[in-house]
C-alpha cells in the first residue's frame, strides 16, 4: 500500500531551489569535510611479514616437502 504522503520534500516549497528542481550557485554545501593531519595511524606501521605467518609457511613447506620425498621413496620399493 502506498501513503498519500511522499516521504520527499516539495520542490515548490523547499527553500533554495529555483523552479525546475536546480539549486543556485552557493547554496550547495560542499562535498566533504576536510581532513586533516591528525588523522590516520599515529605510528609509523611496520613494514614486511611477520615472524608467526614466516613460520606456519616454512613448516607447511617443510612437511609438503618431506611428504612428497616419503612418497617417493615408498614409491621405488
Amino acid at each position: 500500500m502506498t501513503s498519500p504522503h511522499s516521504p520527499d520534500p516539495d520542490p515548490d516549497r523547499v527553500p533554495g531551489l529555483e523552479p525546475g528542481g536546480s539549486v543556485p550557485p552557493g547554496e550547495t554545501p560542499p562535498g566533504e569535510g576536510s581532513a586533516g593531519s591528525g588523522t590516520g595511524p599515529r605510528h609509523a606501521l611496520p613494514r614486511g611479514w611477520a615472524k608467526g605467518p614466516l613460520i606456519i609457511i616454512g613448516v607447511v613447506v617443510v612437511l609438503c616437502a618431506a611428504f612428497f620425498l616419503i612418497f617417493a621413496v615408498l614409491l621405488d620399493l
